[in-house]
């Protein structure tokens, strides 16, 4: 049976986290409503949808991409061969695909440096018993490839790839958004692009020409996904990395994604807090109403699920009322841009690790410092 869960509205900054509510619950792992006034909730549908393009693509091990683009970037080496046309690229390419498999995470899979990388490349190095500065070196390099398969695969575009249903746009005012039945995509390469990992703008510079709309076209994409995550027995939140950091029962680290964190202004939470639960296909509702300042003539808005929604495609709830950590509609900006206090992934890296953790398991928050064992 499925229970809504209140927001609190515990001061106008809390309330500010904007998407960050309380999802409805089902199951054990799910609680019962709060007699409290509700002033955001988070839920999922009564009967989710989830787009077609998000099912994972499985690529066998021995796949990979026949394009002569696709074999540049398998064949990539440290150092890029000087003088090669996009061999940087190609090697950031490589280098962002293995982390991801390894479960490193650097965000967007975009070809380009940026603190994301560094994060992951530092996480992987201290996991990996490396010195830790974050670069992209001989000694790096040699231990992502070690092991390395397939990069880089053909995909073709089938019917439900190009059909839809697409969202013509989404808007930014939470009215005119509350009128769409669903977030969706906005397009069939922004499906696409998020459901290799990839940055749109990299997904069409590998595919020249390539018309995105029709079902049938052969496409170069990469292929981030690897080895199932192990289930995880405790979460840091490290605020000054900007990282989510997650252990196995080992107390060795599992996986790290880049997140935004709270400003300042609109900071995250502290200390040691837990995963209440978790709701798939999210809907994000509201009422100004209830607010105790701004502008409080506005209708209550329930904004239904989605991939675009402000809460992207999954809500993992917090013991810390209305916190948690989520999805994000725009991939791009996760790590460059601070959330209103709660922990934005990319809608991939939330879906990755809501599967693999459980109600209990505990979320803490630090400052700064170095990943942890235990």
């Amino acid at each position: 049976m499925t229970h809504a869960v209140t927001a609190l509205l515990v001061s106008a900054s809390v309330f500010l986290l904007a998407a960050c509510g309380k999802p409805a619950s089902n199951g054990a792992d799910r609680q019962p409503a709060q007699s409290a006034p509700v002033i955001a909730t988070v839920s999922p549908p009564s009967a989710p949808r989830p787009d077609a393009s998000l099912a994972p693509v499985s690529v066998p091990p021995s796949a990979g991409s026949t394009s002569p683009l696709g074999r540049a970037i398998e064949q990539a080496t440290w150092p890029p061969t000087s003088g090669e046309k996009d061999a940087m690229r190609n090697v950031l390419i490589r280098a962002q695909v293995l982390l991801a498999q390894a479960h490193f995470s650097p965000g967007v899979i975009d070809g380009q440096p940026g603190e994301n990388m560094k994060n992951a490349l530092m996480a992987y190095e201290g996991a990996n018993g490396l010195p830790q500065d974050g670069a992209l070196k001989e000694q790096v390099w040699n231990k992502l490839v070690q092991h390395a398969g397939p990069v880089t695969s053909d995909y073709t575009l089938t019917y439900p790839d190009v059909a839809g249903p697409f969202a013509p746009q989404i808007p930014t005012d939470y009215d005119e958004m509350a009128k769409l039945d669903r977030l969706s995509y906005s397009s069939p390469i922004e499906a696409l692009a998020e459901r290799f990992h990839m940055d749109e703008a990299l997904l069409a510079a590998l595919n020249p020409g390539v018309d995105f709309n029709r079902a049938g076209s052969t496409i170069l994409v990469v292929s981030p996904g690897g080895s199932p995550l192990q289930k995880i027995a405790r979460i840091e939140v490290n605020k000054s990395r900007k990282q989510v950091l997650a252990y196995g029962a080992d107390g060795q680290l599992a996986a790290t994604y880049p997140a935004s964190i709270g400003s300042a202004d609109l900071p995250s939470p502290s200390g040691s807090w837990a995963v209440r639960a978790i709701a798939e296909a999210p809907t994000w509702t509201y009422d100004p109403s209830r607010l105790s300042f701004g502008d409080r003539s506005g209708a209550k808005k329930v904004i239904a699920a989605g991939p675009n929604n402000p809460v992207g495609a999954v809500w993992i709830d917090l013991t810390k009322d209305t916190y948690g950590i989520h999805g994000s509609p725009d991939p791009r900006l996760v790590g460059k841009r601070a959330s209103h206090g709660c922990v934005r992934l990319t809608n991939w890296d939330a879906r990755e690790l809501a599967n693999a953790v459980s109600k209990g398991v505990p979320v803490i928050f630090v400052e700064a410092g170095p990943p942890t064992r235990a």
